[in-house]
């Protein structure tokens, strides 16, 4: 358990336990799968071909890596994995994600905490002087925090979780994209060329082909897209420094804007003493580009320097720097489905991350954008390729993250305008802190929701839990575990294993009895066979491999029976048939309201609330409304 308290809040993470052994002991990492194919010999033919390996496409490769009957292959232009600099900033929703992939915990303790911002800007004589100093998040926005960590740590973990899981998939480095083209093969149409570390060509067939190789895509240039938007004629500066100053909140996040020296934003680093300095430097004039300025990491220093006085500060070690633009552009289609030429029935090359959309760093929502976009589009692949859903279900993922993409140029162009705002005018410091703090949600990255579609339902039933917005990322909340009291966030269940869940909060006085609404949900999801899962899990699969069916009840732990509870929230699982105890929780009494209250859960009615694979909430039903359920699903996945 990691705690962490500040200002009355309290981060308190508690741990999921592993599930494991349910095919047979095996000593050893439980984290290293048991059950390992052998290592991909044809490298021919796949079924999805990942090109780069960014923070896109290692989310989308860890999440398929998870899939033992999927063939993927992952290629890097590059010569190894990243080492140094880039993206640092970590969100809220980014952790919750990593939770997901098991390794939450690693991030966490490693990483520099953003636990309060500090604002600075000029006094009446023209010193910085600080403004305000804020909680950076707000209470119960998450149950993770924000996290400062280098993007090649991040890397380090997704790679990781690849060559552990049941593939034991590993990236070809120094290997190129150099063609692609859709073919007339029904089964794989994506045609791809490559070029490996010898110059010796190759091809590749696939079934798909995703695109996270930058904001220079080569597969965005194949299908003859564009970045559309603007590029401001702004130049900042970003280094990673280890420096000596009496500047009093350098290890506080920082936005400072000086009277006539530009702006910084200063972010603390993980290891307690390196910083991040994002630098305004002056406009670049007409047809000009950053590397045109020939930026060195002296210059940088001194213009922090100026923007800090009177403060000292003295850099001791630079650990990297570079020079960007400003820019904000987002391509018109995230799939190839408007691509010039015949136009495929279903989409077969998809582009994520910077292919699709580019944006200044400042707001700290790059890398955190690319590992959503594959997070998306990860379960939506592996759902058809294993004839679990219709291919009309890969049209959401383009339709979704677009969307998605503008929100945030938009926030973007705005965060940028404000802070290269004159510092004489006090309005506009006054308007940058309260945009700032006003779009706090936005870069926990939890204002994500998505519209109504094929996967998500409508508001109908909304009323039922207030707290779990249809279309918004789940938001979890503490729990019992009712068979061992073990204390848990309930939204750390939401494992990236393709599942869908039902998670059934029971009504007022059910306490598992065949007389209650629960157990009554439990015989028809067991023995209609209209339900889902009778009519999607296949029968030689284990009862939960595509939908896992959870409750939470009202009672205190102590007062249920696990005996008393329906057999189908007690699984027959695995080779040997173990029962697992692990579906039933009850609130955690001991955190202040419980989870009923904190979501506004209806305590008369109950309600299921249904979540996708990537934890975005579906809809919400009552108990009882079997019909709707059967119709949600009918409308996206195969029958068995």
């Amino acid at each position: 358990m990691v705690i962490n308290s500040f200002q009355g809040r309290t981060h308190r993470l508690l741990i999921v336990s592993m599930q494991y052994h349910f095919d047979g002991f095996h000593p050893g990492d439980p984290e290293v799968s048991s059950v390992q194919t052998d290592p991909l010999t044809d490298k021919g033919q796949v079924d999805v071909l990942i090109v780069g390996c960014g923070p896109a496409g290692l989310t989308l490769a860890a999440q398929l890596s998870k899939f033992p009957d999927i063939c993927t292959r992952i290629v890097e232009r590059k010569s190894g994995p990243l080492e140094i600099g880039q993206a640092d900033g970590v969100a809220c929703r980014s952790v919750e994600m990593f939770e997901a992939f098991g390794f939450a915990h690693k991030v966490v303790r490693e990483a520099y905490w953003v636990n309060e911002t500090s604002f600075w800007k000029p006094d009446p004589d023209g010193v910085i002087a600080r403004s305000d100093r804020i909680q950076d998040v707000e209470d119960d926005l998450s149950e993770m925090p924000h996290v400062i960590l280098s993007q090649a740590r991040i890397h380090d973990f997704f790679l990781e979780t690849m060559r552990n899981g049941p593939t034991g998939l590993v990236p070809d480095y120094q290997c190129e994209l150099v063609g692609l083209e859709r073919t007339s093969d029904p089964e794989f149409p994506v045609l791809a060329s490559l070029r490996g570390s010898d110059g010796e060509p190759a091809t590749v067939r696939a079934k798909f082909v995703v695109g996270c190789d930058g904001a220079r895509s080569s597969v965005r240039n194949a299908l003859g897209y564009e970045l559309k938007g603007e590029a401001a004629r702004q130049l900042w500066g970003v280094m990673d420094v280890l420096a000596v100053t009496d500047f009093p909140d350098i290890r506080l996040k920082c936005a400072i804007q000086s009277k006539d020296q530009g702006s910084i934003l200063i972010i603390p680093r993980e290891g307690g003493t390196m910083v991040r300095l994002y630098i305004e430097l002056d406009e670049l004039k007409e047809r000009e580009r950053a590397a045109d300025r020939g930026v060195t990491a002296d210059m940088l220093a001194e213009k922090a320097s100026a923007i800090l006085k009177p403060f000292r500060f003295d850099v001791r070690q630079v650990a990297w720097c570079s020079a960007y633009e400003i820019g904000q552009r987002v391509c018109d289609s995230f799939d190839d489905l408007d691509a010039e030429g015949e136009r495929p029935d279903i989409p077969r090359i998809f582009i994520a991350g910077d292919a699709c959309h580019t944006h200044s760093p400042k707001a700290g929502q790059g890398m955190n954008v690319s590992m959503a976009d594959t997070f998306n589009l990860g379960w939506k692949l592996a759902a058809v390729l294993r004839g679990q859903a219709k291919p009309e279900l890969l049209g959401t993922y383009s339709l979704e993250r677009r969307a998605k993409a503008h929100e945030l140029i938009a926030f973007d162009r705005e965060m940028a305008r404000l802070f290269s705002s004159k510092r004489s005018d006090p309005k506009a410091a006054k308007q940058f802190q309260h945009y700032f703090q006003k779009h706090a949600r936005y870069t926990a990255g939890v204002e994500t929701c998505y519209d109504a579609s094929l996967i998500v339902g409508d508001e109908d039933h909304q009323q039922l839990a207030i707290g779990f917005g249809i279309g918004t990322r789940f938001h979890s909340g503490p729990v019992i575990r009712l068979a061992d009291a073990k204390p848990l966030q309930l939204g750390h269940v939401l494992k990236v294993d393709g599942r869908w869940r039902l998670i059934a909060f029971a009504p007022s006085r059910d306490t598992g009895l065949p007389v209650g609404q629960i157990a009554h949900l439990c015989d028809y999801l067991r023995g209609d066979p209209n339900s889902p899962i009778a009519r999607y899990t296949p029968s030689d699969a284990d009862a939960d491999s595509v939908f896992d069916v959870r409750a939470v009840f009202q009672s205190h732990h102590q007062e249920l029976a696990i005996e008393a509870m329906p057999e189908f929230l007690k699984p027959i699982k695995g080779r040997l048939g173990l029962i697992d105890y692990e579906k039933i929780f009850c609130p955690d009494l001991k955190q202040g309201p419980d989870i009923f209250d904190l979501r506004g859960v209806d305590r008369k009615s109950g309600a299921l609330v249904v979540v996708r694979p990537d934890q975005f909430v579906a809809d919400i039903l009552p108990l009882n409304h079997f019909e709707h359920l059967e119709g949600f699903f009918s409308r996206f996945m195969i029958p068995v």
